[in-house]
């Protein structure tokens, strides 16, 4: 019988895998028992094998000792439903007019289908998530957002009237703090409740902002549909701080869809969270990539 030892197939790449982990591990250290908020939408939810890999990647924060709280969004998915049942609904410079019909609508998509997606997913991947909406707990205490515009013929400044699109007024944590002594994951629907017990939609970017500041937490990761924050030449700025993320607004750097999501990122940072980063949902494993590895794959914004 030779004493030559049996090649074990595969084992460059097992020994790959070994490498990485141990790579990790610093990082994992840096995290461990912090809170982290995700922001999740765009491809990285619509796509079926990116959806399956985050849930993954969640449960495997859980795992090592993290704390992630998921608030995701749906657009696309309320703008088909509402299609479907033959809602027509106006824009307003750029936003829905979201009338009671509506507002029916986002709830029962955000709170329901969307949010419960979301949640089998993470418990099929060997996660405890439990789904939630802002008006749960009275986690998302909401106003009505106002913006305003100057009327091009008279120059004369216009409440615009978004009817039930809200904004945050307060943040009750006590909820999400009772699950992260816990092994449960929680999955935020950015659904908020007014002072009279309407309802109100809110953006899931500005949601997950306020919920990270509320929370405390570490790291605000905004997944997005682009690579991050990019200079003029296209390139990827892969590190900020606050007044150079104001400079770039200044000058034009950062312009179109980027301005609020930088503009959420600011105002996380500026009340308490360590840092907010906008990374590209549509890359595998985005979140680990940001958080264990040396350089990340997105724009990292910190105060100054």
């Amino acid at each position: 019988m030779s004493d030559t030892p049996t090649p074990m197939p595969d084992r460059d790449a097992w020994l790959e895998r070994a490498n990485v982990l141990s790579e990790a591990l610093p990082f994992m250290r840096q995290f461990a028992d912090e809170t982290l908020v995700v922001k999740y939408g765009g491809n990285a939810m619509e796509k079926a094998d990116l959806s399956r890999l985050f849930a993954r990647d969640i449960v495997l924060l859980k795992q090592v000792g993290i704390h992630p709280i998921v608030v995701h969004g749906g657009g696309p998915q309320i703008d088909k439903m509402l299609k479907r049942l033959d809602i027509v609904t106006e824009r307003v410079d750029g936003l829905r007019y979201t009338d009671e019909a509506t507002v029916e609508v986002v709830e029962m998509i955000l709170s329901g289908s969307i949010n419960k997606r979301i949640v089998s997913a993470i418990n099929e991947a060997g996660g405890f998530a439990v789904g939630l909406s802002g008006k749960d707990g009275h986690l998302i205490r909401a106003r009505k957002l106002r913006r305003t515009r100057r009327d091009p013929g008279s120059n004369i400044e216009q409440i615009v009237d978004l009817g039930f699109v809200g904004e945050p007024a307060e943040i009750t944590p006590h909820v999400l703090d009772f699950f992260r002594e816990s092994d449960i994951i929680p999955v935020v629907a950015p659904v908020g409740m007014g002072p009279a017990g309407e309802t109100y939609n809110i953006n899931a970017d500005t949601a997950a902002g306020a919920i990270a500041a509320a929370c405390e937490a570490r790291r605000l990761l905004m997944l997005t549909d682009v690579p991050g924050v990019l200079d003029k030449a296209g390139n990827l700025i892969p590190e900020m701080t606050v007044s150079q993320v104001r400079a770039c607004l200044a000058d034009g750097t950062i312009s179109g869809g980027m301005i609020p999501k930088v503009e959420t990122c600011l105002d996380a940072v500026e009340e308490g969270v360590d840092a907010a980063v906008i990374l590209d949902g549509r890359v595998p494993h985005a979140v680990l990539l940001e958080l264990f590895t040396p350089h990340g794959v997105g724009t990292l914004i910190k105060a100054d």
